[in-house]
């Protein structure tokens, strides 16, 4: 009597990741991480749901239903913000997509899948900082210690470049240029490569560095004490202890939840009130899209009040004995 076939669902898994993703797409390891986990975390559903262990789930099991409601229960159960929820399910699409490619007689079913629309969310405004309080915070570190002077390259780097903490964290002595013209070459999304000059000051602070004034090619520049590259978590508690430093001095800091990010944030505001065309600051962060850069526009106070007052002036309405404004 002949075995009845195996289902190949976890056959289809392994060819997505190893011929589609990587072979075919050449996608980045942080795709193919984040990617691997919403796989785990759909798949621990539906065995859950249907009562069987993983190894046990078939192709029939991947309905239309039950992926609606495991995107849901990422919301009311995991408490996933929408934004995450619609990136779970641009992977359960990618990997649908595959299934179509190797699996025809069930490519209806999978298209009833890539039919399911993403969830529409708020995008919230971007915080940032101005000039003066990043400089608060910049000038937090005692230079005269060697963790000092990394932290103190640490924050004038992000400020200069505006690079992603992944992007900071990753790179290394070979990517920098530190004599004219100063540059370093970051890493982003989706392997793409982009140079960004460095200021004066930042060459100079990151000079002091170990791993910089020992000219170590392939050493990281940002490392700990145990010399191995920051974390992200590590960078946080940093910038959190730097920040508190600096609520005595600039009170305008306090209850304000102040991450890496926003000084990638603050770098973007600080290049478009200086005039720069915001196609360039598109470039100088990495965007895909001039439609993200484009944020900064609606979330500038400043650039709003001068176009206020630029109007108040062009009506003739310009308010007697007004006061500076600050935002």
């Amino acid at each position: 009597m002949s075995r009845e076939p195996k289902d190949p669902l976890l056959a289809y898994v392994e060819s997505f990741f190893r011929d589609y993703l990587q072979r075919l797409k050449g996608a980045s390891t942080h795709t193919v991480r984040a990617y691997r986990d919403t796989l785990r975390l759909l798949f621990i559903y539906l065995a859950d749901t249907k009562g069987c262990a993983v190894a046990d789930l078939q192709i029939s099991d991947l309905r239309v239903d039950a992926i609606a409601a495991f995107l849901t229960q990422l919301e009311s159960v995991r408490a996933n913000a929408v934004v995450t929820r619609n990136y779970r399910r641009a992977a359960i699409r990618s990997f649908c997509k595959h299934l179509i490619r190797v699996d025809l007689p069930h490519a209806e079913q999978y298209q009833r899948i890539l039919a399911l629309p993403a969830k529409k969310s708020r995008q919230p405004l971007a915080t940032y900082l101005e000039a003066e309080e990043v400089h608060a915070i910049i000038d937090q570190p005692d230079r005269h210690t060697a963790l000092g002077q990394r932290d103190h390259g640490l924050l004038l780097f992000l400020y200069n470049t505006g690079a992603r903490i992944s992007e900071a964290l990753a790179v290394r002595c070979a990517d920098l240029h530190l004599t004219p013209p100063r540059q370093v070459r970051l890493h982003g999304k989706g392997r793409k490569d982009r140079l960004c000059p460095l200021w004066r000051e930042t060459t100079q602070a990151l000079q002091c560095l170990p791993a910089v004034r020992n000219d170590t090619p392939g050493s990281f520049v940002f490392v700990n004490r145990q010399g191995e590259p920051l974390t992200r978590d590590g960078v946080a508690y940093l910038l959190r202890k730097y920040v508190a430093d600096a609520i005595p001095t600039t009170p305008t800091l306090k209850r304000r939840k102040i991450t890496p990010h926003v000084l990638r944030h603050s770098c973007a505001v600080a290049l478009l009130q200086s005039g720069v065309d915001i196609t360039v600051i598109r470039d100088y962060l990495g965007h895909a899209s001039v439609a993200t850069t484009s944020r900064y526009l609606t979330t500038n106070l400043q650039m709003k009040r001068a176009a206020l007052e630029a109007f108040w002036e062009r009506a003739g309405i310009s308010p007697v004995n007004a006061k500076p404004w600050q935002p």
